[in-house]
């Protein structure tokens, strides 16, 4: 994975926060959009055809004894980069045995967020499936753990009383009740902290994820013979 500067990843996130605050008043916080679109006609004069919405995606199963989710332990809370990691770790631990969507870690991880953003993912309701990647990991019932690293640039800014920005490189790992093991979870981070005061817990208040590009599988490199062929599958 490239390493960007924090003032490159800054910029991106700028970005990246804009678009994602006009998706927000569409379709909510927490994942993104899955609702589908369709295609305009031109100068036909004809009506476009209905999109019938999708149901949200029911919540996940109380968790049982069995359940493999991340126990962050004792958090030092006066610290954003302790916050911030075990934030991921909760948000990115999934148990396909009990959950339904990531929406459900998700939730697992608000106990770190700010009553705000907490609310918003709270009132979020994803639809459509969770994804090819999420079926292949339930078919094994696969539960993730995830490595967290902090990227500190020497051009990030420092942290302030009330504000603190962490660079978070996720990468995670499934585990199938059957013996498999795949790529879990792959992203990148860039989380931002407050908190009311000095001597009072950090908690994220806004994330902003790019998800780390996937290696082609081996069936795929194999067919890619020609210049055409786009390994991108």
């Amino acid at each position: 994975m490239r390493k960007r500067s924090a003032r490159a990843l800054r910029g991106s996130a700028v970005t990246a926060l804009t678009v994602a605050t006009g998706l927000a008043l569409l379709s909510g916080c927490g994942l993104s959009d899955h609702r589908e679109t369709g295609a305009g006609g031109a100068g036909t004069g004809s009506a476009q055809p209905s999109i019938a919405p999708k149901a949200p995606v029911p919540p996940g199963k109380p968790l049982g004894p069995d359940a493999h989710v991340p126990d962050t332990g004792v958090v030092d809370e006066n610290d954003a980069t302790a916050v911030s990691t075990a934030w991921a770790e909760t948000t990115y631990g999934y148990d396909t045995e009990y959950d339904t969507s990531p929406q459900d870690a998700v939730l697992r991880g608000v106990r770190w967020c700010t009553e705000r953003k907490a609310a918003a993912e709270r009132g979020y309701r994803p639809a459509g499936g969770p994804g090819n990647e999420w079926i292949t990991w339930a078919r094994h019932r696969a539960w993730t753990t995830v490595d967290v690293r902090s990227e500190l640039e020497d051009d990030a800014p420092p942290d302030g009383e009330r504000i603190a920005y962490r660079s978070l490189v996720v990468s995670g790992t499934a585990h199938g009740r059957d013996g498999w093991e795949g790529t879990g979870p792959r992203l990148n981070a860039y989380v931002k902290l407050v908190r009311a005061a000095v001597g009072k817990p950090w908690r994220v208040d806004d994330v902003t994820v790019v998800e780390a590009a996937r290696p082609p599988s081996p069936s795929t490199s194999a067919a890619a013979g020609s210049p055409s062929d786009d390994p991108r599958q």
